[in-house]
């Protein structure tokens, strides 16, 4: 028995002395090279050009690619990993056949993959898998419970509020990899359909996200590609003149913080509605008995592991300040808590990593990246261009009009673009798109940016995977047995995704369009007054009703309305005379 300790005890530390050689190496090769800010600052970027006259006929074959792919996930026929891989395979044979150059190799496909965000989310799936051995997951649902005092709609409510505000200052993938497990597990404790409300938290997710500049990776991309720096050395300076328009970290939230405050209250409702069934009524349970059952399994390991995933986040925050990739950021805590926690078999934490979504991702990648050498995305923005041009002018009131004109088409189309292509490579793409319209039709670049950023955050939710935190979600939750189709999510996501930015149209009009010569201000802080006057006048209705405050948010009055149509009917057929003809 000594013996066998003794070689345990000799095999832990080699695993621990592997793991801090790891760790390491690492932190050696984050901080002995800028490579590796703003996540990967000169990453491979593939230079191919299409043969001499096909290519239009080579954007109309990615055309038929990204809708058979689609077709395939909508139909279900495969899983949407195996649709995405073929789709990806088919654009690259595609491409081998269109370009100039010779035929590609694995190592020139793996540069079109965004190795960000697989990173990012292999490094969150390994803690998530760490930290849910301890019970904080469980605990928490517990406690949320407690605040809903047994109504299902209140607990909804808090979880999607939870939920935004996590997404507003982590990034919206890291907060549903944090609360899947949670929503899981208290859907079964509580006996509820788990789907519906993972469907509602991740829509709040990417609403949440929006407002910041670090909550959605869109708007990442965007703050580092058109900070006024990257503007002035873009293509070597051409666009150095409209350096000044650039945005920070500080002019997300208050461009988009307003915005996006003036969807919550209508996607509540649409919300309530859609689910009127599942989220009705009450569940009780014994409060004790849960806190029992549901309680902290190994506090030690919590305390570690929470203090590690708290260096994390932080470290998320500072990444405008450090250019730390957050893919880094979040390996590096990953192999941490490994070694912290004395976790010496690999097995049980990668056990939790969805292998399918990485590769649901990276599929993804290759497709829309091969889509954009082909000449797809780059077809859809000169159209948006040209679109564009056909209203006003350069000049005068013509100007305004065009600026209108700009700010809509540029919105909607990256809304709708961004629900059928993912968002994060449509992203990338449309930002020199941005530069090149407001370069050559004489517009405001800020608008333009705000107006992408809007559109790719909000159109995430039009479908299963429009963003990544959709996907994400779905993995996990297929994996707990519970699987999210195409069809069910986008029942409840493209409404909202529709109702958002037609919100979100109002704002933009009035603040860059009405507001565009000094009153922009004026009418950011009339739009955030009436909608807190909204939400405190919804809540005092409520609450004279008897409703607390989540009822209260939704409360439309169509059942009194429905109630006093029915009275006013049956008064008015009372009174109506009986004809002969009736009686017989």
């Amino acid at each position: 028995m000594r013996g066998r300790a003794l070689f345990t005890l000799h095999r832990r530390q080699r695993s621990q002395y592997v793991a801090l050689g790891l760790l390491i190496f690492a932190g050696s090769m984050i901080f002995a090279t800028n490579t590796l800010a703003e996540g990967g600052g000169t990453d491979v970027h593939l230079e191919l050009h299409l043969i001499e006259g096909k290519g239009s006929q080579a954007v109309w074959v990615g055309l038929a690619i990204l809708l058979g792919v689609y077709a395939l996930i909508i139909t279900e026929v495969v899983h949407r990993t195996l649709a995405a891989s073929i789709g990806g395979i088919l654009a690259v044979l595609a491409l081998n056949y269109y370009t100039v150059e010779p035929t590609l190799s694995l190592k020139a496909v793996t540069t079109m993959i965004d190795w960000e965000t697989i990173g990012l989310l292999l490094g969150m799936m390994v803690m998530v898998g760490i930290i849910s051995h301890t019970g904080v997951f469980e605990w928490f649902a517990v406690q949320a419970y407690k605040k809903s005092g047994g109504s299902v709609w209140t607990l909804v409510v808090i979880l999607c509020s939870v939920t935004a505000v996590l997404s507003a200052f982590l990034d919206n993938v890291t907060t549903m990899l944090l609360l899947t497990p949670v929503t899981i597990q208290l859907a079964k404790v509580l006996d509820l359909k788990p789907i519906p409300i993972l469907i509602s938290e991740v829509l709040f997710s990417n609403l949440g996200g929006a407002a910041t500049m670090i909550g959605d990776p869109p708007n990442i991309m965007i703050g580092s590609a058109l900070s006024p720096g990257a503007i002035a050395s873009a293509k070597g300076g051409v666009y150095a003149h409209l350096a000044e328009s650039g945005v920070t970290f500080n002019d997300f939230i208050f461009e988009m913080a307003p915005g996006i405050l003036m969807t919550i209250v209508p996607s509540f409702m649409f919300i309530k509605w859609m689910y009127s069934e599942e989220f009705s009524g009450e569940r009780i349970r014994d409060v004790n008995e849960l806190e029992s059952k549901y309680g902290i399994k190994d506090m030690g390991m919590l305390k570690v592991s929470g203090t590690i995933l708290i260096l994390v986040i932080l470290n998320f925050f500072l990444h405008p300040i450090t250019h730390i990739a957050v893919s880094w950021i979040a390996l590096v805590g990953a192999l941490m808590m490994l070694l912290a926690t004395d976790r010496h078999e690999l097995e049980e934490p990668l056990e939790k990593v969805e292998w399918a979504t990485l590769l649901f991702f990276a599929g993804l990648f290759v497709l829309v990246h091969s889509l954009q050498y082909l000449g797809v995305i780059e077809y859809i923005g000169t159209y948006v261009e040209s679109a564009i041009s056909y209203f006003g002018s350069a000049d005068g009131d013509g100007a305004v009009i065009r600026l209108a004109a700009a700010i809509l088409i540029v919105l909607w189309v990256s809304a709708i673009a961004s629900a059928f292509i993912d968002n994060i490579p449509y992203t990338a793409t449309m930002i020199p798109i941005i530069l090149q319209i407001s370069e050559n039709l004489s517009i405001e670049l800020g608008p333009l940016i705000w107006a992408l950023a809007f559109g790719a955050c909000l159109g995430g939710n039009g479908t299963l995977i429009g963003a990544s935190a959709n996907v994400v979600t779905a993995g996990m939750s297929e994996e707990a047995g519970y699987p999210i189709s195409f069809n069910e999510f986008f029942k409840a996501g493209f409404p909202v995704m529709l109702i958002s930015t037609a919100i979100v149209s109002l704002y933009m009009m009035l603040v860059y369009v009405v507001g565009a010569d000094g009153g922009g201000l004026v009418w950011k802080i009339v739009l955030m007054g009436i909608t807190l006057f909204g939400i405190i006048f919804q809540a005092a209705r409520g609450r004279a009703k008897g409703k607390n405050f989540a009822e209260s948010l939704v409360d439309d009055d169509s059942e009194e309305l429905k109630e006093i149509v029915e009275i006013l009917v049956e008064k008015m057929t009372a009174r109506l005379p009986i004809s002969s003809d009736s009686e017989e």
